[in-house]
């Protein structure tokens, strides 16, 4: 009997974990309830920002957080799967979209299924429309910026450059999430979820698009 590739099944730990660490912060909220905690965090984020000016961090924080909307961010990943798609990287565009719609509906779903209030600290000039938990724009940003970048450095064969794209991937995911918890449109258990289930939904269709390469040449070799 054939022994699995260690290299192929790495990522099921981490997204194993990501969903352990998402199933946990789902009971805290809906069975311990975590809403004072919460409420603070948004109070503490907030009050040490406005030490540093809050007209200037209000305005920097609805940018960034506008990098995690649905209509930018699909614009964006549009834009780089048309870009795989001339430059004849069929099967990377795929997992492009793949990834970025299935989050898409994966979040929306789970939207519905929790149906968290949102809480009541937003800012006079941020209107959210949609449930709480989990945040769609950790979520999103996460399955999207993280794939682009993992393709990238894919084909990067420069290591620092590989860890710069991945480091600068990683710091735009965490400021789109902290932009939300900033303006008060979303608890910080929200955005934690978000980050869990779009990490874990992107290295799904990693490790699924890994296997679907690896396939075709395995039964070459056995024909052989």
């Amino acid at each position: 009997m054939k022994r699995p590739d260690p290299r192929v099944l790495w990522p099921i730990f981490p997204i194993a974990a990501l969903l352990l660490l998402f199933a946990a912060i789902a009971w805290t909220v809906f069975e311990a309830d975590s809403g004072a905690l919460d409420r603070a965090a948004i109070l503490t984020l907030r009050n040490m920002a406005d030490r540093m000016g809050p007209e200037w961090v209000q305005d920097s924080a609805r940018n960034v957080t506008s990098l995690g909307s649905v209509i930018v961010v699909c614009i964006l990943a549009g834009a780089y799967t048309g870009y795989l798609l001339l430059s004849g990287q069929r099967r990377s565009a795929i997992l492009m979209l793949v990834s970025v719609i299935g989050g898409l509906v994966l979040n929306d779903l789970l939207k519905a299924i929790f149906d968290r209030p949102r809480p009541d600290l937003a800012l006079p000039s941020v209107q959210v429309f949609t449930s709480s938990f989990p945040s769609g724009h950790a979520a999103l940003s996460s399955v999207a910026y993280l794939s682009m970048g993992s393709l990238f450095a894919r084909d990067t064969p420069n290591a620092i450059v590989k860890a710069y794209v991945m480091a600068t991937a990683i710091l735009l995911v965490f400021l789109i999430g902290m932009s939300r918890v900033y303006l008060g449109v979303h608890y910080p258990t929200d955005v934690l979820a978000g980050w869990c289930i779009g990490s874990a939904w992107a290295l799904t269709c990693w490790l699924v698009a890994e296997e679907g390469e690896k396939r075709p040449y395995e039964n070459d070799r056995q024909r052989k």
